[in-house]
């Protein structure tokens, strides 16, 4: 075990690059890439088919959809990115990070940075954010799914989760770093010790995983598994344009409907694929928060004042589209350790009464420090040196922005604004999850983890230094906590909203306006479910 010794003076270069969390060694176990027959390439793809469904975006929901109407249906799945299967990258635990650092065109990532200046990622991969998040796995709160805002079928719901989890979830192995951080939360009053439970519950508790216990991911693609084969035909980097309507009776009296998407494979040939005559089939749009809006715009059904911008034709004037868009912000303590830490993503959480949840991350090996530490480490030391990450995400939130479209080419990110803390209760339940965070580092249970010289203001101004967005930074972060809210604001990645129930679609996910075109994904949430989505926009495709 290492001494107790002072924390270095200069952190800057630290913080820059563990706020990436966890880009360590690679397990040399091989992955088994699934060899689905009915994933392809969109460049072999037939320039005219008919399908009975037709689901824009591979998604965290689309995969599971897919699976479900497979089994009565043939379906056709239009992926903008490539296969999960044999990156490296994206299977293993400890190379978290690096997908999302990836900023080449082939990345599974799509870096983009909202008019807050927070720095951001959409997905770009079948399994979507499943194949570039930490992994959390953890249901929606009970009110959440009955409540009036979404009017789940609680049982329907609960089966519907249990189908997601055996092939997804995995109960994590909760090591030194994990178990100090729920001893510190439970020290730190954020009560009762729930153990470990896939459910919402006020308190502290061990989370899911989509890690199993070997530290491989599980996607939403691996729901696949459930599919039909005969009835699915899943297209690998078939980018879709546009939904095509028609209208039926009269055109001024007349309803549009969606009967195709037209879409284009890795080479720009354009393909188009239509929907084969019934009652019942139907376009679904599952591109995410930023795809599935985007997406209406550029069909022509959104605001007409954005749509006449870009001499797109109207269909449908819709001027929620894009509308109350909202991203959980997330606000970190990064805690060097003076002994070192395992690798490890989210497993507990702690769910406060006061709208925050605590979760931790830790294990990276920061590598060399800045020539300018004063000697207080030696090279040994410094190859020894190791922290983590204790974080607070906001419920909700309440504040909202909105999504506007920049270019016709559904390939450049549209322009989003989430109005960060606008609302001054998201701003108190970030204070007060700061807080909580202070009194887990200060607690008994975590105090192995911590340099005994080393301040909480002294860790609220090494993470305030670095460059964890693009804002700009005042003198008193480290004093104010509403101003340390606000100065080191980062995504979580849990963004939602544009499509919302009630705004842009009805309870059955119905477009409102237009015939056969539905919305299936996070962007029709009006609030965050859960400590993390994934779950529920899992269970919400099935």
């Amino acid at each position: 075990m290492v001494g107790r010794r002072s924390a270095p003076s200069v952190a800057y270069f630290l913080v820059t690059h563990a706020l990436f969390f966890l880009l360590a060694c690679r397990l040399s176990a091989s992955q088994q890439a699934r060899n689905y027959t009915f994933v392809h390439d969109a460049r072999t793809a037939p320039e005219i088919s008919y399908y009975d469904y037709i689901i824009v975006g591979g998604g965290t929901a689309g995969c599971p959809l897919a699976a479900t109407l497979s089994q009565n249906a043939t379906v056709l799945v239009l992926e903008r990115g490539g296969s999960p299967y044999g990156d490296p990258n994206i299977t293993y635990l400890a190379n978290f990070g690096a997908p999302l650092a990836d900023a080449s065109p082939s990345s599974p990532s799509q870096r983009f940075i909202s008019e807050d200046g927070v720095i951001n990622a959409r997905a770009r991969v079948l399994g979507g954010g499943s194949c570039l998040n930490a992994g959390f796995y953890s249901r929606a709160e009970a009110d959440y799914i009955s409540g009036r805002d979404v009017g789940w079928n609680s049982e329907l719901a609960k089966q519907s989760y249990e189908w997601v989890e055996k092939k997804v979830a995995f109960q994590p192995p909760m090591k030194q770093w994990q178990s100090a951080v729920r001893d510190g939360l439970i020290d730190a009053g954020v009560l009762p010790n729930n153990g470990f439970t896939y459910d919402h519950m006020y308190g502290t508790k061990v989370g899911g995983s989509i890690f199993d216990t070997a530290g491989h991911r599980h996607t939403a693609a691996d729901l696949l598994d459930y599919a039909n084969p005969d009835g699915l035909t899943v297209l690998l980097k078939a980018t879709a344009h546009k939904v095509l309507f028609h209208t039926r009776g009269t055109q001024e009296g007349g309803q549009n409907f969606a009967h195709a998407v037209v879409f284009r494979d890795s080479t720009g040939a354009k393909h188009r694929a239509y929907l084969n005559s019934g009652a019942h089939n139907e376009i679904i749009i599952s591109a995410g928060s930023l795809g599935s809006p985007q997406l209406l715009i550029l069909s022509g059904v959104g605001p007409v004042d954005q749509l006449k911008a870009h001499n797109i034709t109207v269909v449908l004037d819709q001027p929620m589209v894009g509308q109350l868009m909202s991203d959980n912000p997330m606000n970190a303590v990064f805690v060097p350790s003076p002994v070192p830490v395992e690798v490890s993503l989210i497993e507990v959480v702690g769910i406060t009464h006061f709208g925050s949840y605590i979760e931790a991350a830790s294990g990276a090996n920061f590598g060399s420090f800045p020539d300018n530490d004063y000697g207080l480490f030696s090279p040994k030391d410094r190859a020894a040196f190791r922290g983590g990450f204790i974080l607070e995400k906001i419920m909700g939130p309440i504040s909202t922005g909105h999504l506007e479209l920049t270019s016709k080419n559904p390939n450049v990110n549209p322009s989003v604004t989430f109005n960060y803390f606008k609302h001054p209760e998201d701003l108190a339940r970030c204070v007060q999850g700061m807080s909580t965070i202070e009194r887990v580092i200060g607690s008994k249970p975590f105090s192995k983890f911590r340099y005994d010289t080393l301040s909480v203001p002294q860790l609220l101004n090494m993470t305030a230094t670095a460059p964890v967005n693009l804002l700009p930074r005042h003198s008193n972060s480290s004093v104010s906590l509403e101003q340390f809210c606000k100065d080191t604001v980062m995504t979580i990645w849990h963004y939602h909203g544009g499509c919302q129930v009630g705004a842009v679609v009805d309870r059955d996910y119905k477009v409102i306006g237009v015939d056969a075109l539905r919305v299936i994904d996070g962007s029709t949430f009006n609030a965050s479910p859960g400590t993390n989505p994934q779950a529920t926009v899992m269970m919400l495709g099935r």
